[in-house]
């Protein structure tokens, strides 16, 4: 077989890279050669174009090496050979010595600057805010500090997650926007590492977050960076109070002794359990919670008045104007919606719902109660109810839990999931329990296909509530979002083929797909890791509202209701916020807001107004809805 020729362009090239393969010794040659190809010529040209230029072809010559060892810093000193073998020996030796010092210069900034994109420095701060992991929360919480920083003038949030600054900074400038005067610092390393920690100075940090990472292991990671906080602290005087969430309420116990006296431990679990229920049993309720735990609008403050001190609760009610009082905090226990006979002492705190820590300033409001509009009758008879729940994971088994806890007798609990062991087993033992409760069915089927969906008489249902499964182990990309708006649709094309609207209560993971839910405006949809960064943001900015959350949010406590304005004021009759108050303190209930029928299908807040002025005055109907704070 003959040998193909080889061209001279491609021997030339082979021999050139094999030559440039020795090494840097090479590269300078190369360079060298290539340097005197080019500035000699160049330097020719000059001389001989120069009309002062020497005649004798030898003092040319002197001066193209002249110009020659100008431009290339070799000196170009002229004279016998040893003179100029010494010039351009000390140009070289100058040359060299330069260009080892600039790269010694050049490689220790790059050293800085990489260490500095990598976040290995340490932040040397006062009381800033120390985020630890890295989930879907990071951007609700980071989002929630900034507002609640828009008042501070050197306010500092910390975020240490294992993973690369630049890309972390990235991401939280894209979701998060402009931080205004807060100042976002970023350090990257694992949080369970104590070392890694320091860098963040905890220490002096007023308050340190622990967000729960999306992965099945994520609460064994909550426990170990609680841990690898408390190593890092050891030894210093102060230590910040610890706001952490787990997911499962085994490992809440472990969490608690890790965060230490004052630690704040949430279970995300269970709260999203709840406040689902709670909405599927109110429609609309989840735009309250909205409303009350971003910092975007009214939130609970805790104040003390001294003008006060001696008055009973119920006179508390209305000597606020612009803000809602609900409830008391006597030493470190909450007393939400207290009997109106109480007596505020001295050292009681009171819980409002107010624009601003500094807006809830006292004055009198009864001068605008109308008693002849309120209205004494018996309140609305609860009835049994009819849930449907699409879908089955994780949580679900605390939702029925929580229907257990307050349906009437003869309320039924249809589930629709695919037939698993699993689930069958978890319907199953949610069924049995002792006790009162709804009648618990499963339903084998797929709820992302329309036959599913078609045999059920759906508009029978008071709710219905839509789930996501858990992910598979091992198949990130099986997104439990994907398949909830897939029944969505179905849903959706059932209420546009019957023209009835569906009470449709739907949880999702990433807040980035509700936009892309088809609900009707105004519907309930529960994000369940917003809604912890929401209650995170705001404990860090007062622990001691942990325990009014975990009363307002449990199961049989004092918490937010949605009641029939009929309830409390005439149908059709114009009168004064104040004297909704007025009528919800006869029902031993605390009136936070309403929510317009009219409004309801209109964005942003669909019809729900938190805190109205209690000189505001409107035209109620029959199917407006009072926000209060009180017990079923």
């Amino acid at each position: 077989m003959a040998q193909r020729r080889t061209s001279f362009g491609d021997r030339a090239r082979y021999w050139f890279d094999s030559t440039l393969a020795r090494g840097a010794s090479a590269l300078v040659g190369w360079m060298a050669l290539l340097c005197l190809a080019v500035v000699v010529p160049a330097s020719a040209v000059v001389v001989w174009t120069d009309p002062h230029a020497p005649r004798s072809l030898p003092d040319r010559l002197a001066q193209v090496w002249h110009l020659t060892g100008e431009t290339l810093r070799l000196g170009g000193a002229t004279g016998t050979p040893l003179r100029v073998t010494m010039s351009v020996l000390l140009a070289l030796v100058a040359l060299l010595y330069v260009s080892t010092l600039v790269g010694l210069i050049t490689t220790a900034l790059t050293e800085r600057l990489t260490a500095l994109r990598r976040g290995r420095s340490t932040v040397l701060e006062q009381g800033h805010v120390v985020v630890l992991g890295w989930s879907e929360q990071v951007f609700t919480v980071v989002g929630e500090l900034v507002a609640a920083n828009a008042n501070q003038r050197r306010a500092a949030v910390v975020v240490l997650a294992d993973r690369d600054k630049t890309a972390m900074e990235e991401a939280l400038g894209t979701k998060v926007g402009p931080v205004g005067r807060t100042r976002l610092i970023c350090r990257s390393g694992p949080t369970t590492d104590p070392a890694v920690l320091t860098l963040t100075s905890p220490a002096t940090a007023g308050v340190v977050l622990v967000l729960p990472r999306d992965e099945p292991d994520a609460d064994a990671e909550v426990v170990k960076t609680l841990l690898a906080l408390r190593a890092a602290l050891a030894g210093t005087q102060s230590r910040p109070p610890v706001v952490a969430a787990v997911r499962d309420d085994r490992y809440r116990l472990a969490a608690c002794l890790a965060a230490g006296p004052g630690g704040v431990v949430l279970e995300s679990d269970t709260v999203t359990a709840r406040l689902i229920v709670q909405a599927a049993r109110r429609p609309g309720l989840s735009l309250v919670h909205r409303e009350l735990l971003d910092f975007a609008g009214d939130e609970f403050y805790l104040v003390g008045e001294a003008s006060l001190a001696g008055r009973t609760f119920g006179e508390a009610l209305l000597s606020y104007p612009t803000s809602s009082v609900v409830g008391l905090v006597r030493g470190d226990t909450p007393l939400l919606a207290p009997p109106a006979h109480t007596t505020i002492t001295a050292d009681d705190l009171l819980i409002v719902v107010s624009r601003d820590d500094d807006t809830a300033w006292p004055g009198p409001c009864g001068q605008w109660v109308e008693k002849a509009v309120t209205v004494s009758g018996p309140p609305t008879p609860a009835r049994p109810e009819r849930v449907l729940v699409l879908g089955w994971n994780r949580r679900a088994p605390l939702m029925v839990d929580q229907l257990r806890r307050r349906a009437l007798p003869g309320s039924v609990v249809d589930v629709v999931a695919d037939r698993g062991e699993e689930t069958a087993r978890q319907v199953r033992e949610s069924g049995s329990r002792h006790g009162p409760g709804p009648v618990l069915t499963l339903h084998p089927g797929d709820v992302t296909r329309p036959e599913t969906l078609e045999r059920l008489d759906v508009h029978s249902y008071d709710s219905v509530i839509v789930l996501g499964q858990d992910p598979a182990p091992g198949q990130p990309e099986d997104h439990p979002d994907n398949r909830t708006l897939v029944t969505l649709l179905l849903l959706r094309r059932l209420e546009e083929t019957t023209g009835r609207e569906l009470p449709v209560v739907t949880e999702l993971v990433d807040d980035r797909n509700r936009a892309l839910a088809p609900i009707s405006p105004g519907a309930d949809v529960i994000i369940s890791g917003k809604l912890i960064g929401l209650l995170m943001a705001q404990i860090s900015q007062n622990r001691h509202l942990a325990a009014v959350f975990e009363e307002l949010f449990s199961a049989d406590g004092t918490g937010i209701r949605l009641r029939p304005a009929g309830d409390y004021v005439l149908p059709g009759c114009e009168t004064a916020f104040a004297t909704v108050v007025a009528a919800a303190r006869e029902r031993g209930e605390c009136a936070i807001g309403y929510r317009s029928r009219d409004e309801a299908s209109a964005g942003p807040g669909h019809g729900v107004r938190i805190n109205p002025p209690k000189a505001e005055r409107r035209r109620w109907t029959d199917g407006d809805e009072v926000v209060v704070v009180g017990r079923d």
